[in-house]
């Protein structure tokens, strides 16, 4: 379901978000993400897009002490994100990106992972967050890099296409946005940060198997929308899963699992020089 220009993970999808992708994907980004933000004790940190809330449980682990804020505009990641982190001093609020209700000079970092490209308009949500930055404070997001670079979510997307149609695959592309590291940066600098470093970083992904894979992709993401008025979607998922895998023989280890690599754009920066 997509509501003000925002796609929305309906049902059980967010469990389901959190139990399998987060472990086998956002996990490794947020470890990466973090090493390079440096989020420091006693600052005030907003996670936008939060999701299901792992950059800021692992923000606020690495901090020990001071004030984080996860931000969502999807309620049912947000109410994941209140249950898995029950006892940990994280706030949790549906907002938009492109709104942000904080005020001016609120936050020394924010922290945006893989949410970017999700946004209705970029520009605008990078001047919201530019904004709510104190004058010293400072930006760390990523974006997946074009799909070509990931092979198994290219695969991936060309069996959505033969299987579902032409531009079945068109959600899925959309998180590969990005083709080139200078349009994050443009966007970065057009929204007035500075001292902008936009770095190309690949993670190894695996899962159990390609049907796994698929499997996760098209009930545990917003492409879950894809197989919705359908009454019985296992033999679907496991015709994309035979294209998938056909497309991408040599991605496929000897025990059955479906690894590759997954590359996307981070970026840093800073409010003021």
């Amino acid at each position: 379901m997509k509501t003000d220009g925002h796609y929305q993970l309906e049902g059980d999808a967010p469990e389901l978000y959190e139990r399998y992708l987060v472990p086998a994907v956002t996990s490794r980004w947020a470890a990466d993400l973090l090493a390079r933000a440096h989020p420091r004790p006693g600052e005030t940190v907003l996670d936008l897009a939060c999701g299901t809330g792992v950059v800021a449980r692992q923000a606020a682990k690495l901090m020990g002490r001071g004030s984080v804020i996860g931000a969502d505009v999807n309620a049912g990641m947000l109410r994941v994100a209140r249950a898995v982190a029950a006892d940990m001093q994280i706030a949790w609020l549906e907002a938009s990106a492109l709104n942000l209700p904080f005020s001016q000079d609120s936050f020394d970092l924010v922290l945006c992972q893989l949410g970017l490209q999700f946004f209705p308009s970029q520009g605008l949500a990078l001047v919201e967050m530019h904004r709510v930055l104190s004058p010293a404070g400072r930006i760390a997001l990523s974006v997946f890099s074009r799909i070509e670079r990931t092979p198994g979510a290219n695969a991936f997307v060309l069996a959505l296409d033969r299987v579902l149609g032409p531009h079945a695959s068109g959600m899925k592309r959309g998180e590969h946005l990005f083709q080139h590291p200078d349009q994050l940066r443009t966007l970065l600098q057009n929204a007035g940060f500075l001292s902008v470093e936009v770095t190309t970083v690949s993670q190894e992904i695996s899962f159990p198997s390609v049907l796994d894979y698929v499997r996760f992709q098209l009930m545990a993401t917003p492409m879950a929308r894809l197989l919705a008025d359908r009454s019985d979607c296992e033999p679907i998922i496991s015709e994309i899963a035979m294209e998938t895998k056909c497309l991408s023989t040599a991605l496929i280890r000897q025990d059955g699992s479906f690894s590759f690599p997954q590359e996307a754009f981070v970026a840093t920066g800073r409010k003021s020089a």
